[in-house]
């Protein structure tokens, strides 16, 4: 929620900025390094998403190591 917001006044500021350029090249390299900024948000994006993942897997094999370690200590009889 609080990031939408923060993204459309970026937006508003940023149209803003290109409504007083009057030079079609400079329109042009904003534009293009606009859409450079998009691209490379959207692979950090891709980026969390897949640590995200591996942390959940991360999570997934401690825990049934954790569960041996436990059975393992219960037929031994070692208290925990």
């Amino acid at each position: 929620m609080f990031r939408g917001r923060i993204a459309t006044a970026i937006a508003v500021a940023i149209m803003a900025g290109t409504a007083s350029c009057a030079n079609p090249r400079t329109e042009a390299n904003f534009a293009t390094a606009l859409n450079d900024a998009a691209n490379e948000i959207n692979g950090l994006k891709s980026d969390v998403a897949q640590l995200q993942t591996q942390v959940d897997s991360l999570h997934t094999m401690l825990m049934q190591q954790d569960s041996l370690i436990n059975r393992i200590a219960a037929v031994n009889n070692i208290p925990r």
